[in-house]
């Protein structure tokens, strides 16, 4: 690590490869040529429209989307997909399930209450959102129009290790922490979203992936920018798209194309998060918070038996140089985010801190 790079543990906008630092770095003023900055460029200009089209080529390689799912860039993060996803896809039946294993799962649940008839498929509220619901633990409504889930749990860190299956009714996930970690087969999902702020991009977009049969069935209502089908018709250019963060994103999947791709990357960040968890299964001081069979293997939760020694860990963690190790507020603690661009030696030199810190106290 250098004396100016930290190790950022943030949870988003979360840490990015610093090889695509140095080359936004190198081409801020100047791109490739053009006499001018991405920032500034017409979104309708040649020259940006081949950084749209290449990223968007690269993303739908890298993850083999298949050519049934549209790619959308949209503006408002996952957040705004809360909303987006019921006005669009609720109406035609009028109800929808959504599993509730953390915070996020919960306000899209909230969310989408405003737009139909919402049933809870299954919670892992009883436990403090600590582990993920089995399948057989579902409860599947007939005829809903969607089955809605968050595959990986930042605040509390679970992560589902299997999709659920939900028969004819188009899966919907939330995989804003997740994505691009793993190879995933898209063609079972009928929507896939994720905001970019934490494995693909700085924060102010979010990329969805839809099946293209789901397009075209919004609410009347739909407000014109949130509505699926203008994405899907202006190629996600009806306005102006987050441009900066598109082409971003192109350089971060070029990032990952060297590490392998989702399968290269799958193996670097099981081997970074065991790291981590045998550190934490050696400890007698610090505790993991999830259940070992949904630890997630990009957010590391845990905690010691006393809230002040969290708060000495946490303090002396970052005048060591390991930044954003703070827990959510709603279940305090610590929290390590080791996202895809969190290099291997950061996961190495938090652990060896860990010891450190349980033999000094």
């Amino acid at each position: 690590m250098s004396n100016e790079r930290i190790f950022n543990f943030s949870a988003g906008p979360s840490v990015l490869p610093l090889t695509v630092l140095e080359q936004a770095a190198a081409e801020m003023t100047n791109y490739r040529g053009s006499g001018m900055s991405v920032m500034e460029m017409s979104h309708r200009s040649k020259v940006y429209l081949d950084i749209f089209e290449e990223t968007k080529s690269d993303l739908k390689r890298i993850m083999k989307i298949p050519d049934t799912h549209e790619i959308l860039f949209t503006p408002g993060g996952a957040t705004l997909q809360f909303s987006q996803v019921p006005l669009n896809l609720i109406g035609k039946t009028g109800k929808a399930d959504y599993a509730v294993t953390g915070n996020f799962s919960e306000l899209a649940m909230k969310e989408a209450k405003k737009y139909g008839e919402i049933n809870i498929s299954c919670t892992s509220g009883d436990k403090n959102h600590t582990y993920i619901p089995a399948q057989n633990d579902l409860k599947l409504t007939p005829g809903a129009s969607y089955f809605h889930y968050c595959s990986n749990n930042t605040i509390y860190g679970t992560e589902w290790k299997y999709v659920p299956e939900v028969g004819e009714v188009p899966l919907v996930c939330d995989m804003s922490s997740n994505i691009l970690s793993m190879p995933i087969d898209v063609s079972k999902f009928g929507l896939i979203y994720a905001g970019v702020q934490k494995n693909m991009a700085p924060a102010g977009a979010a990329v969805v992936i839809i099946d293209k049969n789901l397009v075209g069935n919004e609410h009347p209502l739909t407000p014109k920018l949130m509505s699926y089908k203008v994405m899907v018709d202006g190629d996600s250019m009806h306005n102006t798209p987050p441009c900066y963060t598109i082409y971003m994103l192109g350089l971060v999947l070029k990032w990952l194309d060297a590490q392998g791709g989702t399968e290269g990357m799958e193996k670097i960040k099981a081997a970074k998060a065991k790291i981590l968890y045998d550190a934490l299964d050696e400890s007698k001081m610090f505790i993991g918070c999830a259940e070992k069979d949904a630890r997630s293997d990009m957010n590391v939760t845990f905690k010691t038996a006393d809230e002040e020694l969290d708060n000495k860990f946490v303090k002396e963690a970052t005048k060591a140089g390991f930044e954003n190790l703070k827990g959510h507020r709603i279940v305090g603690g610590m929290r390590a985010s080791i996202y895809n661009a969190m290099p291997t030696e950061g996961v190495q030199a938090l652990a060896e801190f860990m010891r450190n810190f349980e033999r000094n106290n």
